[in-house]
């Protein structure tokens, strides 16, 4: 190859794409799906929690089939895009009377990880119907909590990857290219905290934020076996202060710029959010930045 052929900021050499083609050879009645597999166990490409990097490599694959570099064999099958054809989680009713009492009186409040458990209807159901956002399918790694007050739900937080490049946040974070590339793994997104509408209880949302930040990086090691050291949310202001949040001791780090990661001008196509950001460890500097 004449150009140095970069994917997901790893190089591919030569010799890599020669032994992708014998292992296509070797196997001429696997699937796309199937080779890509193949590959992650030949490369041991894995993700910290030890779940091969499937997704990633079949779309290495993809790419240098497109390029000419290797034939992968046809598609046998075209799954639906859950992303492309988005179907609304379907309704999950619950106890939707008014609960206006103190925070004491509601003690302990308990916090459960539902991502792939029974209640992750419940949780999906609850963001589409309250959340002005409503439920999107996350991407990447990504958790997802209810918070209980009693038999009933109070609250729901998710989380998910990180923004690759977000200005004001790399700025804070005195990252450099290399060191962001290594380390946007140890960083998490809010993108939704929701209290329910009949949920009335003076200072449970800074609480709770106080909570669910004391507790995320070990779940997200239990999970996907690796920490998190720094956490980040937007806010749109035309909407919201971000109240809550500010009681909570997190940062103010800047604005977007409200081209989003596609954008093909400088010009803004969405609105600016202010970014908010909390560090969960004192040395989060000293973390982030090591290579």
């Amino acid at each position: 190859m004449e150009d140095q052929l970069q994917y997901r900021h790893r190089v591919i050499t030569d010799g890599e794409v020669v032994f992708i083609r014998k292992l296509i050879a070797e196997h001429p009645q696997a699937s796309r799906r199937e080779l890509s597999k193949k590959l992650c166990q030949a490369w041991n490409w894995m993700q910290p929690n030890g779940v091969l990097r499937d997704m990633v490599c079949r779309g290495l694959m993809l790419k240098l089939h497109r390029e000419g570099l290797i034939e992968l064999p046809p598609v046998r099958q075209v799954p639906c895009n859950p992303l492309a054809h988005r179907t609304p989680p379907p309704v999950v009713s619950v106890d939707s009377r008014p609960l206006r009492v103190k925070l004491s009186e509601v003690q302990p409040l308990e916090f459960r990880s539902v991502r792939r458990t029974p209640e992750e209807p419940l949780f999906n159901s609850l963001l589409e119907q309250y959340h002005y956002l409503r439920y999107t399918q996350p991407v990447g790694e990504n958790l997802k909590f209810l918070v209980y007050a009693g038999p009933r739900p109070v609250a729901c937080f998710a989380w998910s990857s990180s923004a690759h490049y977000l200005g004001c946040r790399d700025r804070f974070l005195g990252w450099a290219d290399e060191v962001r590339h290594k380390n946007i793994h140890l960083l998490a997104y809010n993108p939704r905290f929701l209290l329910l509408p009949w949920v009335r209880i003076p200072y449970l949302a800074s609480h709770l934020l106080a909570r669910m930040t004391r507790m995320l990086s070990g779940e997200w090691e239990r999970v996907y076996g690796h920490p998190i050291y720094f956490v980040e949310t937007f806010i749109d202001p035309e909407r919201y202060r971000g109240t809550c949040y500010r009681a909570a001791n997190w940062i103010v780090l800047g604005r977007t710029t409200g081209r989003g990661k596609n954008a093909w001008s400088k010009r803004p196509n969405r609105p600016i959010k202010e970014v908010l950001g909390y560090p969960l460890t004192p040395r989060f500097r000293q973390l982030l930045t090591e290579v």
